[in-house]
């Protein structure tokens, strides 16, 4: 067996989006905001993923990654899973792999956003529904801590009381800090984080995830056997630019220079004018001009 890794924008969706993923989102959902406990009993996943969605590489968190978001490429900014709860909770959940600037603050926006678009004409404020926003990074977010999830809500600064009405939560799961070994795994939590990190370097499905149904079904829909031939090729287009983005990345790192700044901008709008993209879109996501990008061989 070979499965693909649930990092990746499309195998995310697919895994915790789709309409077959709803246990899943729920167990998933328990062990990341409620430790486990069995808090949520039924949720509707918005907007789900299907078979035919088609996601092009320039509305892909890779490449917002890669340039480094700008407060109005956020504003367009899509969520990777969106679900109402049965209580009227919306929980909006992202998977980000680089801390790219400004990070921090755009989780805030999303959560107020989503918060705020609750109110349709003519409603009042007791129509608002709580709002958690879980993030899953793939870097550490808070070095100062070795917690690997951690939870913030409004409360008073000295005493610590909660406020009154507890309606917005940021929930953040650190993957790096996760350090556990199949063997060692308890927890439901445990489970779920080690699936998040590890299922690409799994050959089977084994007995300590099998312990619970949701998890092996989530291993089965990533299984790539159970792939259609256009979802094989998208995960594969996708794996592929993930790869160039790393590279990217650690060069601008390396170089530290406005240089190689540019020179990165350069290499991404090659990728993305031999990807067929229009002149400007490209212009668009790297900032270079369209005379600049027609000169690029």
């Amino acid at each position: 067996m070979r499965f693909i890794s649930p990092k990746t924008d499309f195998a995310f969706k697919k895994i915790f989006g789709s309409d077959q993923s709803k246990d899943i989102l729920i167990s998933f959902l328990n062990a990341m905001i409620y430790s486990g406990n069995c808090v949520i009993e039924d949720l509707e996943i918005i907007d789900p993923y299907s078979a035919g969605d088609v996601v092009d590489l320039k509305d892909t968190v890779l490449m917002q990654s890669l340039m480094g978001e700008t407060p109005k490429t956020a504003l367009h900014r899509y969520l990777d899973v969106k679900a109402v709860l049965e209580d009227g909770t919306t929980v909006i959940i992202e998977m980000q792999l680089w801390n790219v600037e400004a990070f921090e603050k755009r989780v805030v926006y999303n959560l107020c956003k989503t918060y705020g678009n609750q109110l349709k004409l003519g409603q009042g404020y007791f129509d608002l529904n709580p709002v958690i926003a879980l993030t899953i990074t793939d870097f550490k977010l808070f070095p100062s801590t070795e917690k690997v999830i951690s939870c913030f809500y409004f409360q008073e600064e000295e005493d610590h009381l909660p406020y009154q009405e507890n309606e917005l939560k940021l929930v953040f799961v650190e993957l790096p800090k996760f350090t556990k070994q199949l063997e060692e795994l308890e927890s439901v939590i445990d489970k779920w984080i080690f699936f998040i990190k590890e299922a690409p370097n799994l050959e089977i499905i084994p007995d300590k995830l099998r312990e619970i149904p949701q998890l092996e079904q989530a291993l089965t829909i990533a299984n790539q056997a159970g792939l259609s031939v256009s979802e094989v090729e998208k995960l594969r287009k996708q794996e592929m630019a993930l790869e160039d983005a790393r590279g990217a990345w650690s060069f601008a790192k390396r170089e530290g220079r406005e240089e190689g700044r540019l020179e990165e901008k350069q290499q991404i709008a090659k990728q993305m004018k031999a990807a067929g993209l229009p002149l400007s879109d490209i212009a668009q996501y790297t900032g270079l001009s369209i005379d600049e990008i027609n000169q690029l061989s």
